[in-house]
């Protein structure tokens, strides 16, 4: 048990930081995750709506929070820095992340928990089983642990966290290190709102109080349908929910069509207005060059409108959802480039480039 104790250690050290990683590289993707839970928690606890819903704005803190300590405890786990205290640590983490993949799972919501960030999908019950497993094994650790010899690594500790830290603000002052989003540069759109192969099917029928199945749909009209499930699910579209559209009709295929500088404008409530005007220069400077510029947002046509005036943005705007507007770009506002469907370019609006640049990239 004393051996197990030591791979469970180790095991349960480098998994907490590969998840931090993935999600440090991305605390907005988190903070959107949490601000999910405390909506649903909000609607389903009327008594506790208001304290749930004053957490929403909190959300990014408790993001970078969370990923940074997932990161500091594993490596302090694996470095053996303060055991019998790291091992509680531990712990109560784990049983808070329990806490929330089962609610997902048992009430279906939230259905994406983003424990291994955009990285790895896991389904509801597959994320729960996960922490199921990790809670086993912490708790073999809290057993043990007065069995671990604790070493002087304390500087290893202070330095993870510090590099942790500035990998988080670096991701949030530009965009995530490695874009592991489906709308990132290189990307084909239109190719991935399409099945990367035809998809197949399996039927269940039930007969008779058994349950039947078939890969192609019976001709017995004695069975009674159940479910329908797709057996490649790899092959499914990546993308499902992009659609572009104003008050004339949908103009998402239309986006597909030459050259397109897009200005994500996700929100009006939190947009960062300083950076504008470079923006606004680079949206004229790149018109007569074969680029068009156009306008991405959420808002409303009176809201958006009055917005576009007040800061003298000359360019015609559409309407996405704001879940897919926050999964293109991790930036309000923020630029992203396309050509022919495919991504050229995507900047945060710290780092717009110049007319050069854009144009560069689209020859």
């Amino acid at each position: 048990m004393k051996i197990f104790a030591q791979i469970s250690r180790v095991v349960v050290g480098l998994l907490f930081i590969f998840s931090g990683i993935i999600k440090l590289n991305d605390p907005i993707g988190t903070q959107y995750k949490l601000e999910e839970y405390f909506e649903v928690f909000a609607t389903d606890l009327p008594a506790l709506h208001d304290f749930f819903m004053a957490l929403v704005p909190l959300a990014l803190y408790f993001s970078v929070f969370l990923c940074t300590a997932e990161v500091v405890l594993g490596i302090a786990l694996l470095v053996a820095y303060k055991p019998k205290t790291i091992s509680w640590l531990l712990l109560a983490i784990i049983v808070f992340f329990t806490f929330l993949t089962f609610y997902s799972a048992y009430f279906n919501k939230v259905t994406d928990c983003g424990c291994f960030g955009a990285a790895i999908k896991l389904t509801p019950w597959t994320s729960f089983g996960k922490d199921i497993l990790l809670l086993i094994l912490i708790l073999v650790i809290v057993y043990y642990r007065k069995k671990f010899t604790s070493y002087p690594t304390g500087i290893i500790v202070v330095i993870s966290t510090l590099v942790s830290l500035g990998v988080a603000v670096y991701a949030l002052r530009h965009l995530p290190i490695v874009d592991l989003l489906p709308y990132r540069v290189g990307a084909s759109i239109p190719a991935q709102m399409k099945p990367s192969e035809p998809l197949r099917y399996q039927y269940v029928f039930e007969k008779d109080g058994k349950t039947l199945e078939y890969e192609q749909y019976p001709s017995d009209t004695t069975l009674k349908f159940k479910e329908m499930v797709v057996l490649n699910e790899d092959a499914k579209p990546k993308i499902t929910d992009y659609k572009v559209w104003n008050d004339e009709g949908d103009f998402t295929e239309s986006t597909f069509q030459g050259k397109k500088l897009f200005l994500i404008i996700k929100s009006l409530t939190d947009i960062n207005t300083a950076a504008l005007p470079d923006i606004n220069k680079l949206i004229n400077a790149v018109k007569g060059q074969g680029i068009e510029p156009i306008i991405l947002t959420s808002g409303n046509s009176a809201d958006i409108e009055n917005f576009l005036s007040q800061h003298q943005l000359t360019a015609p705007y559409y309407y996405v959802d704001a879940t897919v507007l926050k999964t293109i770009l991790r930036s309000n506002p923020g630029l992203w480039l396309l050509k022919d469907g495919v991504v050229k370019g995507k900047w945060h609006y710290n780092d717009t480039p110049t007319a050069e640049e854009v144009v560069g990239l689209v020859k």
